[in-house]
């Protein structure tokens, strides 16, 4: 009988396929007298040897498929397993105790982790994370348990999880990766974005999907509704497999915009951007038909590895972004780690509220060798095209002139070692905070541009963490104290003589676009997946017709209000 779970519409599109479970098995281990050592000993080699086999496949399929870079991880695995300085102590204990291998095993590497966790050199710390994952990959071999690995899947499949890392997210091969359904997150959550980015259909906040779907489960993801079936009736699999195809034909209708601009019915253009995090991402863009790239999300370059990414690697990829654009503007968001985005090997303290903490450009600027390698890399890059440079998190005007004042320098250094600059850089910031929005008039006069990123700005005012289900209610971008915000900003910067973008998920919603547009925003930059969708929809709409429905609904008292009446506008 079919089971149906409501969650978050977090990504568009219908899969049906097969779940696959990425959670991690019980590894609870007990200690055990064992009598035959040498048979012991034998069964602790043999899980090493399949540990090893494992790790070389994984290695050699994540240096295909993602590069040599994301699979150095594994040959330090493969190096820990070899390693007779822990391999070693592990058969003695089996041996001069007559305990079973699981426990001589997590016994030893608990002995090892714990003292290279207390080192201060940051290499010798990263090898406690080594050790603690190459612990787990041999327990479950000597347990008989099945870690999984989403990298080894090479079969059409849907992720259940509790939850997604945006490194997770980041590694899903979508020829094998149909969708995925977690039990935790909301639309805006990084995972979510993610999968919009790869254009896998999702449906997160489900709840309790892990405790409900198998391993081999045939589940329907409904990505446009929020709902997850599992076990669906044949009936219920033809109905979801004809909307499949009425999905892709309304897709094609919007695909033949692609090469169009982005106009109103009576003539007004605005820039439709996308929101990108890795190079790789360029090809969406451009069989959706963005016109830039709106938001650059660097983060992506520093997760899912052990190390911080050497000047040159990001040189490459910023360089490959800004040639891959031809021309077209590039906003490149400088460093944002913190909140929900963690770099392991930074080992940031522990914080009661990361959302409002230590992140972004406070973090840079306080660890300013981080920031200056980036931007560095970003000014060498800066000849290959149209770039525009973003600052995240300013709070004050202090903050956003010692970022200029840094990239300055950053700048200076090169010309002086004779490195080609381009000579018109623009610097902007991201309007995230309620502060920086109502202070932006003030900020209009010393940046070059503003773009808004509602999904900060609506969970700091609104005071509701975007990750936390029990008050996502309050994420309510049609509310009218978050619309009079982007409002400031948007006539602040046209006061100065500057554009005015914005590159949260608010820029890609249906019910926001008309008001954006009344408002007089100049640049949408969203999903690429998303950009067709706004396109069509922005073509039907009239300039006049918005400016007039923007300025009553700014009147209203409450989201709903704001959305009800936009829904009834467009009916006419």
């Amino acid at each position: 009988m079919s089971t149906l779970i409501s969650g978050i519409a977090a990504s568009n599109g219908i899969a049906i396929a097969k779940a696959y479970r990425l959670t991690e098995p019980d590894l609870s281990i007990e200690k055990r007298s064992i009598e035959d050592v040498g048979a012991e000993i034998s069964r602790f080699k043999e899980a090493i040897q399949k540990s090893t086999n494992e790790l070389e496949i994984i290695r050699d399929k994540a240096e295909k498929d993602l590069g040599a870079d994301k699979a150095a991880i594994f040959d330090a695995h493969l190096l820990v397993l070899a390693d007779p300085e822990l391999i070693t102590p592990i058969q003695d204990k089996i041996q001069s105790e007559g305990v079973n291998a699981e426990f001589s095993l997590n016994e030893t590497a608990s002995m090892f982790i714990t003292m290279f966790e207390q080192m201060d050199n940051e290499y010798m710390k990263e090898r406690a994370a080594d050790i603690r994952d190459v612990t787990k990959r041999v327990l479950s071999h000597l347990l008989g348990v099945h870690i999984p690995n989403p990298s080894m899947i090479a079969e059409e499949v849907i992720i259940i999880a509790e939850d997604l890392t945006p490194s997770d997210t980041a590694q899903l091969n979508p020829a094998y990766v149909k969708g995925f359904t977690t039990d935790i997150g909301g639309r805006t959550s990084h995972s979510a974005i993610m999968a919009r980015s790869l254009e896998i259909p999702a449906v997160v906040g489900a709840k309790s999907v892990t405790s409900s779907i198998e391993n081999g489960d045939l589940v329907i993801i409904d990505g446009l509704k929020g709902e997850v079936h599992i076990n669906p009736t044949p009936e219920l699999v033809k109905r979801y497999e004809e909307e499949q195809e009425a999905y892709a034909m309304q897709k094609a209708e919007w695909a033949k915009l692609v090469h169009e601009q982005t106009v109103t019915n009576d003539g007004h253009h605005v820039e439709l951007a996308a929101n990108i995090g890795t190079p790789k991402d360029l090809e969406g863009v451009h069989q959706n038909g963005g016109e830039g790239i709106g938001l650059y999300r660097t983060e992506f370059l520093y997760m899912g590895r052990n190390d911080f990414p050497s000047e040159e690697e990001q040189f490459e990829a910023y360089k490959a972004v800004l040639e891959g654009m031809s021309g077209k503007p590039v906003v490149v968001r400088t460093l944002d780690i913190g909140g929900d985005k963690e770099l392991p090997y930074l080992e940031l303290p522990k914080e009661m509220n990361p959302f409002l903490g230590y992140r972004a450009i406070r973090l840079c600027l306080n660890e300013q060798e981080i920031f200056r390698t980036q931007l560095r890399a970003l000014l060498r890059a800066s000849i290959y095209g149209d770039l525009k440079i973003m600052f995240p998190m300013i709070a004050t005007l202090a903050e956003f002139r010692e970022a200029k004042a840094v990239l300055a320098e950053v700048r200076q250094e090169l010309l002086d070692n004779g490195v080609q600059v381009a000579e018109k850089i623009e610097v902007g910031i991201m309007v995230e905070i309620p502060s920086t929005a109502v202070m932006a008039d003030i900020f209009a006069k010393e940046v070059d541009f503003f773009s808004i990123g509602t999904n900060d700005l609506i969970q700091y005012t609104m005071a509701a963490d975007r990750m936390n289900e029990r008050v996502s209610y309050l994420y309510q971008p049609y509310n009218p104290a978050i619309l009079r915000l982007v409002k400031m900003v948007i006539d602040a910067a046209h006061k100065e003589g500057k554009w005015a973008g914005m590159c949260g998920e608010m820029a890609g919603d249906e019910v926001a676009i008309p008001i954006l547009i009344g408002l007089g925003l100049d640049e949408f930059s969203m999903s690429a997946t998303s950009i067709l969708k706004a396109r069509s929809l922005i073509s039907q709409l009239s300039l006049e017709e918005m400016k007039k429905l923007s300025q009553e609904v700014l009147e209203l008292d409450t989201n709903d209000n704001v959305k009800e009446a936009v829904v009834n506008a467009l009916k006419k």
